[in-house]
């Protein structure tokens, strides 16, 4: 009896002595496990600093890049077709539509006022730079167009320019084609968008510089309804032709 408390009595100091042993061992590792995270992070930042700017990429990978600025407002944004901005107009963001790749610029406004942009596959090909006139649509652009038809591929390109009317901006025409909408009548706006659509009503072609679809290459101007007045071409058949135009599209005099 007395050999087993005696025992025990040794099992007991031994066991708190070998408790606080741990107890010092794990202090210890705590606070080398904590240096070393120290020194780890501190090497990080070194390495980060010196081997590599954190505002800098080789690459990025994204289907769309807004760029905007100190403020938050938007001045040109890189997309994809699928998720095209669709464009802003006094200040209020158009309804989601169907627009090419590319990128599209907007003023300190925050309104759309030009882009680049493009598409093409085996059946048609585009790629377009235009330029906007403020609170309205594009007075410029740089063009080219193809497209197959009937089997024939048509192909135009060249320089554009548009008068653009103050009398209808574009806000006005956003408004006018949503109380279209409203009639909830097919034909009632398929004819109101015609008439918007009729030269010299928000917008007249001026000027056409370049290759059209019929292979004439030349100078094209219009009237300020949008209504050819002067051809100066070479046409597919190399042959230099002068034509001028009354308001009625008739030739009047040629060359």
């Amino acid at each position: 009896m007395n050999n087993f408390y005696a025992l025990n009595i040794f099992v007991q100091q031994h066991y708190q002595s070998f408790m606080e042993n741990l107890q010092k061992q794990v202090r210890i590792l705590k606070i080398y496990a904590a240096i070393l995270t120290l020194i780890l992070l501190v090497f990080i930042g070194i390495v980060l600093k010196q081997g590599s700017n954190p505002d800098h990429f080789k690459h990025i990978t994204a289907e769309r890049i807004d760029i905007v600025d100190p403020t938050g407002k938007i001045r040109m944004a890189i997309s994809n077709r699928e998720r095209q901005h669709p464009g802003t107009i006094g200040g209020k963001e158009l309804p989601k539509r169907d627009r090419p790749a590319g990128m599209i610029f907007f003023n300190d406004d925050g309104d759309e006022c030009g882009g680049l942009v493009y598409d093409g596959d085996k059946k048609s090909a585009s790629m377009t730079y235009s330029i906007d006139q403020y609170q309205n649509d594009q007075i410029m652009q740089i063009q080219y167009s193809q497209d197959k038809d009937n089997g024939c591929l048509k192909r135009s390109y060249g320089l554009k320019l548009w008068d653009k009317y103050d009398s209808f901006p574009s806000a006005r025409v956003v408004k006018y084609v949503d109380s279209l909408s409203k009639l909830n009548d097919t034909a009632a706006y398929n004819s109101g968008i015609k008439k918007l659509q009729q030269p010299g009503v928000i917008t007249a072609e001026r000027l056409f510089v370049g290759k059209n679809g019929q292979g004439e290459v030349g100078l094209f101007l219009c009237d300020d309804k949008g209504k050819p007045r002067l051809r100066i071409f070479i046409n597919a058949q190399n042959q230099p032709v002068i034509q001028m135009l009354n308001d009625k599209g008739e030739i009047v005099a040629s060359k």
